[in-house]
């Protein structure tokens, strides 16, 4: 049970029925995760721009071309060193939590931000203080969520962010503790730089520790240069183990939505092709 997908905007700008169109050609993609402001050159990234006929609109574009929205990507920083803008992102995204469901979509998903304003590393992105503004931040979220019946997704990337390994995910989640707050595992993003060839032990870890809150999969490949994680590259043309993956996706998240990252049309055909002969190979 493969439920392969696309980021709707690594595959260019346009109006929802042209974007529907140009992605409906990978028959063996069935979903998407849209990021409004990303993909629709008419939506800024500010709240107060959606309604659920707008949402109605954008659900059926799609759904006429057989392709359903899993997640709405409204990755903003959380712990924007601005309080200004921080303001201004929380209000976007609680808005996207608002509409997700009238988008025929439940998850809103974001990484967990830094301390430099563009997401880079920061030294004091990795503190306590900051760890527990994300917390702060993610439990006013919640709450929105819990009201509107929709998930705040939460991606963790080693190093660089607030999240940055399975110890804070897991206190996170238990700190917020809301059923509303969920996990989108990207595998890659969460191997240490200079960790990955225990990439199995990695993911068997994550699983392990929060495999019941994992609710979509980002999948892409990285390569080793001078012993360090490299690139966020297409699956297929590095040194990820999608086999193990989906092993473990098989037995524990049957049919879950699995989202490719830095594919579009150049190989997105070459890529969902690999991803099927991987899962297969898992199969046997």
């Amino acid at each position: 049970m493969l439920n392969l997908g696309l980021r709707a905007h690594d595959f260019g700008q346009g109006t929802p029925e042209e974007i529907a169109e140009s992605l409906a050609q990978y028959k063996s993609a069935k979903c998407i995760q849209l990021a409004l402001a990303k993909s629709f050159p008419f939506i800024e990234e500010k709240a107060g721009q959606l309604s659920p006929g707008f949402a109605n609109y954008v659900r059926d574009a799609f759904a006429a071309q057989d392709i359903n929205i899993a997640v709405l990507g409204c990755y903003i920083n959380p712990i924007h060193p601005d309080p200004a803008v921080k303001e201004q992102s929380l209000l976007r995204f609680e808005e996207h939590l608002r509409f997700a469901r009238d988008f025929g979509c439940a998850i809103v998903g974001t990484e967990t931000g830094s301390k430099n304003p563009d997401c880079i590393y920061h030294p004091e992105s990795q503190t306590e203080a900051s760890f527990l503004e994300l917390v702060d931040a993610v439990k006013r979220l919640s709450k929105v969520a819990e009201k509107y019946g929709s998930i705040v997704g939460i991606e963790g990337v080693a190093h660089h962010h607030t999240i940055h390994n399975y110890e804070k995910m897991v206190r996170m989640l238990d700190m917020v503790d809301s059923p509303n707050v969920q996990v989108i595992y990207d595998p890659v993003n969460f191997f240490p730089p200079d960790q990955t060839t225990e990439q199995h032990k990695f993911m068997d870890e994550a699983f392990e520790r929060f495999g019941d809150r994992i609710v979509a999969i980002h999948a892409k490949d990285y390569i080793i240069k001078n012993g360090i994680k490299w690139g966020d590259l297409p699956s297929g043309s590095g040194n990820m183990d999608h086999q193990h993956l989906f092993k473990l996706l098989k037995d524990k998240k049957p049919g879950i939505q699995i989202i490719l990252e830095a594919t579009g049309h150049a190989k997105a055909d070459e890529v969902l092709a690999f991803l099927q002969s991987e899962y297969q190979a898992a199969l046997g």
